[in-house]
């Protein structure tokens, strides 16, 4: 694991330190590219993908090797309180990286699956 992959749905700013590089989607890939370019650009460079789309979730159940997905389960919230969750949450996730394929956030809890 060598860093994050922010999907488009996910704000391309975060606000709190995060151990390794995080770059957005929108920068990396061409314009108009889809979620295979995104999934194969993460598993090449050994990135974790940041996403709200359930279709990477769908997708790591077939895919061997995935990449690392963490999926944000949570509906949409204020900036602030958004930032101050994903910040008061990150290390816990960071924790449970690389050894899980995937980490689904919720508000109410962080399930790992390996």
């Amino acid at each position: 694991m060598k860093g994050f992959v922010l999907d488009e749905n996910v704000p391309a700013r975060l606000t709190f330190e995060i151990s390794l590089p995080v770059i957005s989607s929108s920068h990396a890939l061409r314009r108009g590219a889809g979620d295979g370019d995104l999934w194969a650009f993460a598993r090449e460079k050994e990135l974790v993908i940041i996403t709200k789309d359930a279709d990477f979730s769908d997708r790591i159940l077939v895919s061997t090797p995935p990449p690392w997905i963490v999926h944000l389960r949570f509906g949409n919230l204020r900036r602030r309180n958004y930032q101050g969750f994903l910040a008061h949450a990150w290390p816990r996730i960071e924790a449970l990286l690389p050894e899980h394929k995937m980490i689904a956030v919720y508000l109410n809890r962080i399930e790992a699956i390996r």
